[in-house]
């Protein structure tokens, strides 16, 4: 079967690309930024692509396409799919009815945590002989790809409660019918498609209703937007994740970096791995639990944990120059803001951490979480802010309580001058985005590097 996949270098549909060329068929398709690195990985795989949406891509008229749900009416391959009457489908119905028929699926869903606790549950089957299919939103360490077929029924899926596509506008992750079903946490985000967390409990209620008596739900307790989803039903297991849940933890290092976790009477274990912060704390401990569910022990999951390398732009170290640590991050919510920072604090101690902020995502940029943006930011010493063009809300207004440390610019190149005058050896530098921010991350290094060279 030849597919045609509209929109194929986003990370959703490049891995849903690769997933069908392992699968015998031949694949192609478009989209509007062709560039490493998916489009090498893509390329690898044998899949041809095409930059942009021009008609003549379909000289060669493929037997379906597979829509991304970043296309919308207006763009001339989607116009051209609907006026010709070609067969078409979105990412995640073609996902789940030619790769998750018949697999034991493993869902992470949630606001904040969603790629990490994939990328760790994967790891954790795959340390443990069970290796398992995936898809994730972005490039674990481990594995050095975001999508691979597996060979065993089990397969683990990032599941994100974004729409489907522009013909469909439920949530991804109800295509996926999971047997084990990880909610990390749920708050308000993604305000370009949900009018309020109502909608989005909505939405998570939907998945919740296809998972089947013998499954299992795991999600934290006391965490009021949870529970309201469930108590409009729930016909499933459930564990619950917290200090005194069925799943409790218990911190040995503040920084995260070493804790104990256990099973209600079960023999706990110990955690000694390389991540930061509570949140990557809760993230593991919610993939043992999935993990468990399929036959993993405790004890072997937690020392698949200490081997885990973690995920590109997860806090990812990019350089160190004249010793200044340069992180790349995908945080791009107040509450991923500052619990990566929070992690870093109680690992840097009292080193100045400089925090870099994009705020790109559509959420950000309509202002909704304008109001938790300054106690996201106050474990930084120092902020700089990339203020885009027709931001809907003040930058100066809201971020005025800072003031004294914050540093608002339009263009990165007189940001990277900023920072370079003010870094100094020791510092942390955390850059955060969800998005490829100008490859401000490479050019500070670069930059850096040159002030060294020059110095000498």
């Amino acid at each position: 079967m030849h597919l045609h996949i509209l929109g194929i270098c986003g990370t959703f549909m490049g891995g849903i690309a690769q997933l069908a060329a392992a699968l015998g068929h031949r694949v192609t398709g478009c989209d509007e930024n062709v560039y490493p690195p998916m489009s090498t990985q893509l390329e690898s795989a044998g899949i041809t692509l095409f930059e942009g949406y021009d008609v003549s891509q379909f000289d060669e008229q493929p037997d379906v396409v597979v829509i991304g749900n970043a296309m919308s009416r207006g763009n001339p391959a989607v116009e051209y799919v609907l006026e010709k009457g070609l067969p078409y489908t979105s990412g995640p119905q073609w996902l789940a009815e030619h790769v998750l028929q018949e697999r034991w699926v493993l869902a992470v869903s949630g606001t904040h945590g969603k790629t990490s606790t994939s990328s760790m549950l994967a790891w954790m089957l795959e340390y443990n002989k069970m290796s398992p299919g995936f898809l994730i939103g972005g490039v674990p360490a481990n594995f050095g790809q975001t999508a691979r077929l597996g060979e065993t029924p089990f397969f683990v899926v990032e599941a994100d409660e974004y729409d489907t596509a522009f013909f469909d506008k439920r949530s991804k992750f109800v295509h996926y019918h999971p047997r084990t079903l990880i909610m990390n946490n749920l708050e308000f985000d993604h305000a370009d498609i949900f009018a309020d967390l109502a909608a989005i409990q909505t939405q998570f209620h939907h998945l919740i209703r296809i998972v089947p008596g013998n499954g299992l739900v795991i999600y934290p307790d006391a965490e009021t937007s949870i529970d309201e989803v469930l108590e409009k039903g729930c016909w499933s297991e459930r564990q619950t994740i917290g200090a005194h849940a069925d799943w409790s933890v218990e911190l040995i290092k503040t920084d995260g970096s070493e804790f104990r976790v256990q099973f209600k009477n079960e023999t706990p274990a110990n955690v000694k791995w390389n991540l930061l912060g509570e949140h990557n704390v809760s993230n593991a401990v919610a993939a043992i639990a999935a993990a468990h569910h399929v036959g993993v022990s405790i004890e072997h999951a937690a020392e698949s944990l200490q081997h885990f390398k973690g995920i590109k732009r997860r806090l990812e170290i990019r350089g160190a120059p004249k010793g200044i640590t340069i992180y790349d991050d995908f945080a791009h919510h107040p509450t991923a803001i500052k619990t990566t920072l929070q992690g870093l604090r109680q690992h840097v101690g009292s080193s100045r951490i400089i925090a870099v902020l994009e705020p790109r995502s559509n959420t950000m940029r309509m202002g909704v979480h304008t109001s938790a943006l300054v106690d996201s930011l106050k474990e930084a010493d120092t902020v700089f802010v990339f203020e885009p063009e027709h931001l809907d809300w003040s930058m100066q207004d809201v971020l005025k309580p800072i003031k004294d440390k914050v540093n608002i610019s339009n263009e990165t190149a007189t940001m990277i001058k900023q920072i370079q005058s003010q870094a100094q050896q020791g510092d942390h530098i955390v850059v955060m985005s969800n998005g490829g921010f100008e490859n401000i991350h490479q050019r500070l290094i670069d930059a850096i590097k040159l002030d060294a060279i020059e110095a000498k």
